[in-house]
């Protein structure tokens, strides 16, 4: 068995690969920036081609930083953008059409239709997701109805469809797989039986012959072409992204949560081996199966999904061009002691978990002659903060779990400034690991458990290590004002877009 695991992480704004060691330890990585495309408003989509290059690109990169070779891997984990789509020949293995990027709200109208036809109880109690136009099931239709002749050559067999975990896979094997995490993203999957939902698929107008098989998350799934990296790789892991960063954490205990920083924020709560139904409009979502995907070998997870995180500091840079790098924002803002009344709501593609209003929008209040700029950006990082905090309060009063801690990783955890916002906010102590690329380390662990080349998560458990800590500074009453105007602003958000 080779001496590495290699972990690849599409992401919604990069591909990335790392090299790990048998000590979880990086040994080699690459990244590429991938191109967002936004045709309409409302409209995100992404070139799958594009993708499938930038992967194997920066994968073959991160074997050579890491001085290794195909022959020095012992397998092979995919962590992915979640919910985005593509569909495409089974024959050819090109696409028929730009990826659908999770952001996407051209089928809020769809979804509108089918809570009207009184279908959203059916499919939130089988898929545990609520009705909303970030899930796949409703691209996938979209897809069908607007490819010349798709849906006719989708029913005969002759394309196929899934999340990129899936277009990855396809491309780097041949095999059309996805493993139950990134399956329970469609809104197609059922949450109990851990298949493709008949019924689903009936309100969703998705054939079944076009959907990968549903395999579990650490196995022997297939291998790769020896074309791509000069051996045929064991593929052993897959997750979305969230998912594997939760296992890269290693919160496997009910009560434990994690918490993403990237172009949205990702809040994870392990609830145990049985969905919990959510009365506070979280999600209910598999968290990962090792080694079988019969009913009961899964384990499962709370969700609560920010649209808009770390892409409210690049509209920074990118949008009113106040930074010229995400990490100009921790300075700029440190060099105000406070927002100075300005409040802002990051909904720049509607709202997520638990408001799930996709007509809100963008809004930045309280702005005088006195703003500045470092105001602005202050802002921006306690509207991320905030956003969190009405996720963990609804998982909490979901699953009467109390927080004693809230694991962080993803790129913009390593603002300081803004874990300590967190910190302030919620009112429990923020832990940041030492290592932070934890999505691709829960890809790694995930393919390593699979092939023997980690004994056990007992031992992965000894390996996770502890970064910095930041602790509450601010006292209940401090806390609850600034909540307070937070929740103020929210709700002149809420609405705007008249459907």
């Amino acid at each position: 068995m080779g001496p590495y695991i290699l972990a690849l992480d599409q992401g919604t704004t990069s591909s990335r690969a790392i090299v790990f060691d048998r000590e979880g330890e990086p040994r080699g990585r690459s990244q590429a920036e991938i191109r967002q495309s936004y045709p309409h408003p409302g409209w995100v989509e992404h070139d799958p081609m594009e993708i499938w290059e930038t992967q194997l690109a920066v994968a073959r990169a991160a074997l050579t930083a890491a001085g290794a070779a195909g022959g020095d891997v012992a397998a092979i984990g995919i962590a992915n953008q979640r919910e985005t789509v593509v569909l495409w020949d089974r024959a050819t293995g090109v696409p028929l059409a730009p990826a659908i990027v999770w952001q996407d709200r051209r089928t809020a109208a769809a979804c509108e239709a089918l809570r009207v036809a009184g279908h959203a109880p059916a499919i939130r109690e089988r898929s545990g997701l609520v009705l909303d136009a970030y899930f796949s099931g409703t691209k996938l239709c979209w897809l069908l109805d607007h490819v010349p002749q798709a849906r006719a050559r989708a029913e005969r067999g002759e394309l196929a469809a899934g999340t990129i975990d899936s277009w990855l896979a396809f491309k780097l094997t041949g095999a059309h797989i996805t493993d139950v995490s990134n399956a329970s993203r469609t809104q197609l999957l059922n949450l109990h039986t851990l298949q493709w939902d008949p019924l689903l698929l009936e309100h969703f107008q998705v054939p079944r012959e076009i959907l990968p098989e549903v395999l579990p998350s650490s196995a022997l799934l297939a291998r790769t072409d020896p074309a791509w990296f000069g051996a045929a790789i064991p593929l052993a892991g897959m997750a979305g992204d969230q998912q594997a960063a939760t296992f890269g954490q290693a919160c496997w205990r009910a009560g434990m949560a994690k918490n993403t920083y990237g172009t949205g924020c990702f809040l994870m709560l392990h609830t145990g081996s049985h969905p919990m139904a959510s009365q506070n409009d979280l999600l209910t979502t598999l968290g990962w199966a090792l080694g079988s995907t019969a009913p009961g070998s899964a384990e499962y997870l709370l969700e609560g999904s920010v649209f808009t995180a770390g892409a409210a500091v690049q509209w920074l840079r990118d949008g009113l061009g106040i930074i010229e790098s995400a990490a100009q924002v921790e300075p700029l803002a440190n060099q105000v002691a406070d927002t100075g009344g300005v409040q802002m709501v990051p909904a720049f593609t509607g709202l997520g978990a638990p408001h799930w209003d996709p007509y809100a929008r963008g809004t930045l209040l309280g702005l005088t002659r006195g703003t500045t700029r470092a105001h602005i950006a202050r802002a921006t990082l306690e509207s991320i903060a905030c956003q969190s905090v009405d996720v963990i309060e609804a998982m909490q009063r979901d699953s009467s779990l109390a927080l004693a801690e809230l694991r962080v990783d993803g790129g913009a955890s390593r603002n300081d400034l803004l874990m300590q916002m967190q910190a302030d906010l919620l009112g429990v102590p923020i832990v940041r690991p030492k290592i932070t690329e934890t999505t691709a380390l829960g890809a790694a662990m995930l393919a390593g458990l699979a092939t023997g080349f980690f004994a056990s998560r007992e031992q992965l458990q000894a390996q996770w290590r502890e970064e910095r800590r930041f602790l509450p500074r601010l006292d209940a009453a401090q806390r609850e004002a600034k909540l307070h105007r937070w929740h103020r602003a929210l709700e002149r958000s809420r609405g705007w877009v008249e459907a």
